[in-house]
């Protein structure tokens, strides 16, 4: 029943389509953005605990007050800044669903939302689904760096919201202070929401600071962020995530929230309550993934893959135009078939699928899987 559909471009998404293909030829997969090492024990212990001592019912639908108190602590640790606990921030099943429903709590038929290709690929359906329309901005590889003066001319009276993602997935890249001051501007004085998915708040290179929303007092008052503790902590498949904004944005998500999940995994959050009170679990992180990113550009800078260094997220962009001009669809394919390890090609990210012959390559990887990966990458 085709005609019945509300997404009828919509079909299986990259990452299923390449993870599969991984299993099926027993490839390194470094396409799907999963670690492949195990969580904190503490963090597991932590949540066993919970379980069994009663924290097995529904949790409260705002979330775990003793998680909501150590987000907020976090946010004032980092940013000198915060949300309240019982009002500003929510618990919800992985950023991916808070990313849904604050698109679902404000897009309206002929909303229009500015979002940046190359995008992650959970934002268009959602608009879709709730009649808005996608004003993409396509970003030039290698540095998708923003014109915002173009972002300026696509700013009118439809304008609803703008998506933003720092650190950058699928590209790698970090927004300056610039690019924040630049969108704080261009917001000034409108009703326009912006969505701040900065999942990977954590994981940002080479002494760079992480430009959050909420470090600028204007745009902290018309933005969500949206956060996971899965990319964070390394347990992608608990699908835990958080979401804060100022109070009035924040009654409007929670009036779709309660009748969407209510409310999320409770031993879980009671863990995490525990394991944020001590902030080095997640400061150290930038480290831990710089020394994976440096460890495998390293390993294959001899390569005939050409690359900038990712500035944050665990993930990698090479481009492989020195070595064939095969659509990149075609060639992650044949390059998980034949030489047995798995990337993500960029195009499908990009608006009408712009083909740069670049490749994202997942380096949240224990030593051993990277310098596997990396024999077969410098032999192509």
């Amino acid at each position: 029943m085709k005609h019945l559909t509300k997404l009828p471009n919509i079909g299986t998404n990259i990452f299923s389509i390449m993870s599969a293909l991984a299993n099926k030829h027993d490839a390194i997969n470094l396409s799907q953005g999963f670690p492949n090492f195990k969580s904190d024990p503490l963090l597991k212990d932590l949540v066993s605990i919970a379980m069994q001592n009663g924290y097995n019912q529904y949790a409260p639908m705002p979330g775990n007050l003793e998680l909501n108190k150590a987000i907020s602590r976090k946010f004032e640790r980092l940013y000198g800044t915060s949300y309240h606990p019982e009002t500003e921030i929510t618990i919800t099943a992985g950023a991916t669903q808070a990313i849904f429903t604050i698109i679902s709590a404000f897009i309206r038929q002929d909303d229009e939302v500015i979002l940046f290709k190359p995008a992650y690929d959970c934002y268009e359906p959602a608009i879709e689904l709730h009649g808005g329309k996608t004003i993409a901005i396509q970003l030039a590889a290698p540095n998708y760096s923003i014109d915002w003066n173009a972002v300026r001319e696509k700013v009118h009276s439809k304008t609803k919201m703008i998506i933003i993602n720092t650190p950058q997935n699928p590209s790698g890249t970090v927004f300056t202070e610039a690019d924040m001051l630049a969108l704080q501007d261009i917001t000034k004085n409108t009703n326009i929401i912006v969505l701040s998915d900065e999942v990977y708040e954590h994981i940002i290179f080479d002494g760079n600071k992480h430009q959050s929303a909420c470090l600028y007092p204007d745009l902290k008052a018309r933005s969500f962020i949206t956060a996971s503790f899965g990319k964070t902590f390394h347990n992608t498949g608990w699908k835990m995530g958080y979401c804060c904004a100022a109070k009035e944005l924040m009654e409007e998500f929670r009036k779709v929230h309660q009748f969407n999940v209510f409310s999320v995994n409770h031993p879980m959050q009671k863990g995490l309550a525990d394991y944020l009170q001590e902030p080095n679990h997640y400061l150290e992180l930038s480290s831990f993934y710089q020394e994976k990113r440096d460890l495998f550009l390293r390993l294959i800078k001899d390569s005939r893959f050409q690359f900038q260094a990712a500035k944050g997220t665990y993930f990698q962009v090479l481009d492989f135009s020195e070595i064939t001009q095969e659509y990149d669809v075609d060639f992650a394919k044949r390059l998980t078939i034949e030489n047995k390890v798995a990337g993500i090609p960029l195009s499908v990210f990009n608006e009408n699928n712009k083909d740069d012959k670049v490749l994202r390559f997942c380096f949240a990887k224990t030593d051993e899987t990277l310098k596997k990966a990396a024999d077969i990458l410098n032999n192509i």
